[in-house]
């Protein structure tokens, strides 16, 4: 076997190594580095990339790598795994969604060299990342105070992601379409394939959320070829088709009834709105039947605020179905 070169960087099979790209530097001139930790196995096999942190507040991401990394599971047999636990760092300190520019690097790719700093931090992605991979898992959570069950959001009719999704076997796998100027959407235009994995809320540990991630990736690399044994699944995989959101028709204190991954049937009552004065009170019901793949934890909402993003599978859509 010979050594494969990625950002220009040799790795020997059996080799661990840690690459750190520059992508600027603070009005302090302190660099910020975003780093790349890589693992080829002995035997030929895929490149896989983890990738977390595209968002600095989502956490569970970040923590899903990092225990992926140091529990050794980036340690494969076959093939190479490429890890980012934190790809915005700058959000990262400051607890922040954006970069300082408040751009969203997910909505900046295949980035610019000399563009806004979102932009530079996609395109290191796009022309360090994405020319040396096959498959790719970008982590990510729920934002705005809403927690998201695990799940699995791809394009359904890429036979590929298809593929990716059922080994990955997250409880929910959603048919979402490619976001414009997004990674996963500038990885298909290159031949890549990347699913995105949600789970859980920002700034928050989800303990259960984490373990799902892992365990799918675990899944995901056994169906690559690239290690022998994987958990196996503690849920069915639902394939959702359609989602419709429960919105709040006026400003107030919403109260729950419900809980992220239930079963829930239209006009069921799923919530309360109420003044902070206790001079109003409003029952929410779900406009459709489907599973609760979004939950708002905010309890202070205004007008047309989503509460619960309501999921639908083939069974759920006959009960009545919306658009997000």
């Amino acid at each position: 076997m010979k050594s494969i070169t990625i950002a220009e960087h040799s790795i020997k099979p059996g080799e661990f190594k840690e690459i750190n790209i520059n992508i600027a530097r603070l009005p302090s001139r302190t660099q910020i580095n975003t780093p790349i930790y890589i693992y080829r196995g002995l035997e030929d096999g895929p490149v896989l990339a983890l990738t977390a942190g595209m968002h600095g507040d989502e956490i569970n991401g970040m923590e899903i790598v990092r225990r992926i990394i140091d529990l050794g599971y980036n340690r494969v047999k076959r093939g190479t795994v490429l890890c980012m636990p934190v790809i915005n760092v700058y959000g990262f300190l400051n607890y922040s969604r954006e970069v300082p520019d408040g751009k969203d690097i997910n909505r900046s790719f295949p980035g610019s060299k000399t563009g806004s700093l979102a932009a530079r931090v996609a395109h290191h992605i796009t022309h360090d990342v994405l020319p040396f991979i096959d498959y790719g898992v970008d982590f990510h959570t729920g934002g705005a105070m809403r927690t998201n069950y695990p799940q699995v959001r791809c394009v359904m009719q890429e036979k590929i992601n298809v593929e990716l999704a059922n080994a990955f076997h997250a409880p929910f796998t959603i048919d979402s379409p490619f976001r414009p100027h997004s990674l996963r959407l500038t990885a298909s235009k290159k031949n890549k394939h990347i699913i995105v994995y949600e789970g859980g809320e920002s700034v928050r540990f989800d303990q259960y959320a984490i373990q799902q991630g892992i365990n799918g990736t675990l899944r995901l690399m056994k169906h690559l070829g690239m290690i022998d044994e994987a958990p196996a699944p503690t849920e069915e995989n639902k394939i959702i088709w359609s989602s419709s959101w429960a919105r709040a028709h006026n400003a107030g204190l919403f109260q729950t009834e419900i809980k992220c991954g239930d079963l829930i049937s239209k006009n069921q009552l799923v919530g309360t709105l109420t003044d902070p004065f206790g001079e109003y009170k409003e029952e929410v019901k779900s406009p459709a039947t489907g599973y609760v793949v979004g939950l708002n934890n905010n309890p202070v909402v205004n007008a047309g605020d989503a509460l619960i993003h309501i999921g639908q599978d083939n069974l759920c859509r006959i009960g009545g179905s919306g658009e997000e």
